[in-house]
C-alpha cells in the first residue's frame, strides 16, 4: 500500500488546502475534533482518506483516528495523517497543538491529480468541507489551489523573509487564491461590507464572522484566462492599492510558465535529460523542460584518429590498476546506482543522474575529485567501452593519454572523465551517456 509523499507531489501538479484553526479541548480531544471527521465523513465524496497512519497504518474508522491521536501524543501535542492510495491519491496530515488553555491544529491536505476537482460536484466537496470547519474551528485564513501556482505566487512567504513571514502569518490580501478562507481580523481589516460584495464565484458569511470566498467554479481550471481576470478583479477589490492590469500580467504570465511543453531532448544526451525535470519544483519544470530541449552538447572531442603507441612496460599490471580503480567505484556507488555493476550504457545513464543530482562536483573536494574519482571514472567508462563496444585498451604511462580502440578512431575515458567532473554544468556538457553513443557509432 503506497502513500501519497512528497516526491510524488512533485511529479504532478496536485490541489493544495491548508487551514490552521483553534479549539477548547478543555471538554475533551475527541470531542473537540470531531466536527473534523464529521465534515470529512459527510462531503469528502470519491476523496475520502481510507487509512490512519501514527506508528502503525490502520484502515480508516473514527475509533482508528483517536487511537493514532493518542499514540502519537506527547507533552507539546500531537500528528496522525489520513491517507487515500487509490485514484485520487489523498494526503491530509495533522498537526495538534494539545494544551490546557486554547490548543491548535494546523492541517494540509494534498489530492493528486487536480484534474479531480475538474468538475462543479468534486469541488462543491471541498468546498462544504471547508466551510464546516471554518464554521466551527477559529481560522485567520485557509486556502485551497495548485500547488504549482502557490509556489509561482510565493507562497507562503510572499517576497518576506522567512522569519517575517512566519510572524506575521497572512497578516494582508496578499494573493488571492481558488478557495479563501478570511477570519474575522482579516475581513475587518479589509471591510466586511467590501469583502462580502467582492466579485467572486461564491462569497459567503460565516457565523463567526469569517468569510469564504471561491473565486471559480471549478479549482482545476484556474489557470484559464476567464479565471485569471476574475482572479486580478477580485484581488483589486479587496486591495485597491493594486494595479489592475499589473495584477493580470503577472497572472497570465504564471499560466503561461504552466503551459506543458513536449520534451524533445537531444537524443545523444535524451535518456539522461529526460530524468532531470522531475528535480525541478513544479512551477519551473516546464520552464526547464525548455531549456533542456534547447540543450546541444558539445560533440566529443576526446578521441584520436591515430593512436599513440603503448609506452608501458608491463601491461598486464597496468590494466590490474585500471580495474581495482573500477572496482573501487563500483564499491563505492552500487548501493546508490545499483546498475554500476552491470557496466552497460544504461549504467553510465544511472551515473549522470546520480552526479547531477548529488551535484558531486561543487560538493566534494576537488582534490578528491581529481586524485581518485575522476580516474575510477575514467577507468570505469574505458572497460564500459571494451565490454559492450569490443573495443581494446591501448595503455600509456600517462593514465589521461590512455586510449580505447573502437573502430577507426581511439578514445580517451580519462580525458573525457576529467572534463566531465569540474562543475554541474560540465556533467551536462560532456555527459557518459552522450560519450558512449558517440564511439558507438564508430563500432564497426
Amino acid at each position: 500500500m503506497k502513500l501519497l509523499t512528497v516526491h510524488d507531489l512533485n511529479k504532478a501538479d496536485s490541489l493544495s488546502f491548508t487551514f490552521e484553526g483553534s479549539f477548547d479541548a478543555t471538554q475533551g480531544v475527541e470531542r473537540a475534533l470531531t466536527p473534523l471527521v464529521d465534515a470529512l465523513e459527510k462531503h469528502a465524496e470519491g476523496w475520502m482518506p481510507t487509512v490512519v497512519k501514527s506508528g502503525r497504518k490502520r484502515k480508516y474508522s473514527r475509533e482508528a483516528v483517536w487511537r493514532a491521536l493518542e499514540e502519537r501524543r506527547d507533552e507539546y501535542g500531537s500528528i496522525i495523517g489520513l491517507y487515500r492510495p487509490e485514484n485520487p491519491a489523498v494526503s491530509l496530515v495533522f498537526n495538534f497543538i494539545l494544551t490546557q488553555d486554547e490548543s491548535s491544529f494546523h492541517s494540509r491536505l494534498d489530492l493528486q491529480p487536480l484534474h479531480f476537482f475538474s468538475g462543479v460536484d468534486a469541488c462543491r466537496t471541498l468546498v462544504a468541507v471547508a466551510r464546516a470547519w471554518a464554521a466551527r474551528y477559529s481560522v485567520p485564513y485557509a486556502s485551497a489551489h495548485s500547488i504549482a501556482d502557490e509556489q509561482l505566487a510565493g507562497s507562503p512567504c510572499f517576497g518576506r523573509k522567512e522569519r517575517d513571514a512566519r510572524r506575521d502569518g497572512f497578516d494582508k490580501i496578499y494573493e488571492l487564491f481558488w478557495l479563501n478562507v478570511f477570519g474575522p481580523k482579516l475581513v475587518e481589516s479589509v471591510g466586511r461590507e467590501r469583502m462580502l460584495s467582492t466579485p467572486a464565484h461564491l462569497v459567503e458569511e460565516l457565523p463567526n464572522g469569517s468569510v469564504l470566498l471561491v473565486l471559480w467554479p471549478t479549482a482545476a481550471e484556474f489557470a484559464s484566462e476567464e479565471a485569471r481576470v476574475a482572479q486580478a478583479r477580485a484581488h483589486v477589490h479587496l486591495r485597491p492599492d493594486l494595479d489592475f492590469d499589473t495584477v493580470l500580467r503577472k497572472l497570465r504570465e504564471r499560466s503561461a510558465a504552466l503551459v506543458p511543453v513536449e520534451p524533445r531532448f537531444h537524443p545523444d544526451v535524451a535518456p539522461f535529460l529526460s530524468r532531470l525535470p522531475d528535480e525541478f519544483a513544479i512551477s519551473e519544470r516546464q520552464r526547464k523542460i525548455a531549456e533542456l530541449n534547447a540543450f546541444r552538447p558539445p560533440v566529443p572531442e576526446e578521441w584520436l584518429p591515430v593512436a599513440h603507441p603503448s609506452d608501458v612496460e608491463k601491461p598486464k599490471r597496468v590494466l590490474e590498476s585500471y580495474g581495482d580503480l573500477s572496482e573501487g567505484l563500483v564499491a563505492a556507488l552500487h548501493t546508490k546506482v545499483p546498475s554500476i555493476m552491470d557496466e552497460t550504457a544504461e549504467s553510465l545513464t544511472d551515473l549522470d543522474f546520480y552526479f547531477w543530482r548529488d551535484n558531486f562536483p561543487e560538493r566534494y573536494k576537488r582534490e578528491l575529485i581529481d586524485s581518485h574519482t575522476a580516474p575510477a571514472l575514467g577507468a570505469y567508462l574505458g572497460d564500459v567501452l571494451v565490454r559492450r563496444l569490443g573495443g581494446t585498451w591501448v595503455l600509456r604511462a600517462k593514465m589521461e593519454e590512455s586510449q580505447v580502440r573502437v573502430g577507426k578512431r581511439v578514445w580517451l575515458p580519462f580525458l573525457r572523465a576529467r572534463r566531465y567532473m569540474q562543475s554541474r554544468q560540465s556533467l551536462l556538457d560532456y555527459s557518459l551517456t552522450q560519450f558512449f553513443h558517440e564511439v558507438e557509432r564508430y563500432r564497426p
